[in-house]
């Protein structure tokens, strides 16, 4: 009797491990996202499955979140299994270079994701990326989970993005050193904003405060939660910008 009661104790040990909701990270750059799948097992008992977008399991359906950290080009593929396991209820946090302009060639991935890169001069409205920089990063959802939860924002600054029409607020916020900057992203379609930026040219003294470096946004039954930064490991290790991560990773809409 206890021989028989100890098989099905380890049988169910076995399904429940089996069945244990995973992390899917799919990158082309695989130490900045071992950061965060180190920081999702150490701090929430989170597993992750690391894969090239060529590796993809045969179904996204049951990770309880998909991470992309692309740089290169986005295979057709992959681009639209994300896109159906977003639709079908998951969660896909994009992170950085997953928008870039490299994707601009896809077919689905812009306007699935509801953004656009305009093209021409940056002082014109057009796209552009700077490395070698720090800027702000601003808290903009102040009462969500994601911008709030185990983080500690050292100062307050006035804030008003450029493409807003409210009068300036007081603002918390942290810093990214030595990193890349994205600049003139451009939404097609509503999105819940949760992070701007705040970025001063060194070589022409403009700043730049816009309101789109970290967003939410539904995608049929599902979410898409991007964020802006990531240049490098270095970004990741920042404790408040690994923990944005991981905020968006176990979110509950």
């Amino acid at each position: 009797m206890l021989k028989r009661f100890a098989q099905i104790l380890a049988l169910f040990i076995t399904v429940s491990r089996a069945t244990q909701a995973e992390v899917l990270i799919v990158a082309d750059e695989f130490p900045a996202m071992q950061v965060i799948a180190d920081k999702l097992k150490r701090d929430e008992n989170l597993e992750t499955k690391l894969v090239w977008q060529t590796n993809l399991p045969p179904a996204l359906a049951p990770f309880q979140a998909v991470i992309v950290y692309i740089h290169k080009e986005l295979s057709a593929p992959a681009e639209d299994a994300f896109i159906e396991y977003a639709e079908n209820g998951g969660k896909l946090v994009v992170l950085h270079h997953s928008i870039s302009s490299g994707k601009r060639k896809n077919r689905r991935w812009f306007s699935f994701l509801g953004v656009a890169l305009p093209e021409g001069e940056l002082n014109h409205g057009g796209y552009k990326w700077i490395e070698g920089v720090d800027f702000d990063l601003v808290n903009l959802a102040t009462n969500h989970f994601i911008m709030t939860n185990k983080l500690s924002y050292p100062k307050c600054i006035s804030f008003a993005s450029a493409s807003a029409t409210n009068s300036p607020r007081t603002l918390p916020v942290f810093t990214l050193h030595d990193t890349e900057v994205y600049l003139n992203h451009v939404h097609t379609e509503p999105h819940e904003l949760l992070m701007g930026l705040k970025y001063t040219d060194a070589k022409t003294g403009i700043t730049y405060a816009q309101d789109r470096a970290g967003w939410a946004k539904r995608a049929g039954k599902g979410w898409i939660i991007y964020f802006a930064p990531g240049h490098t490991q270095h970004d990741f290790e920042d404790p408040n910008y690994g923990q944005l991560v991981v905020n968006a990773v176990i979110w509950r809409p």
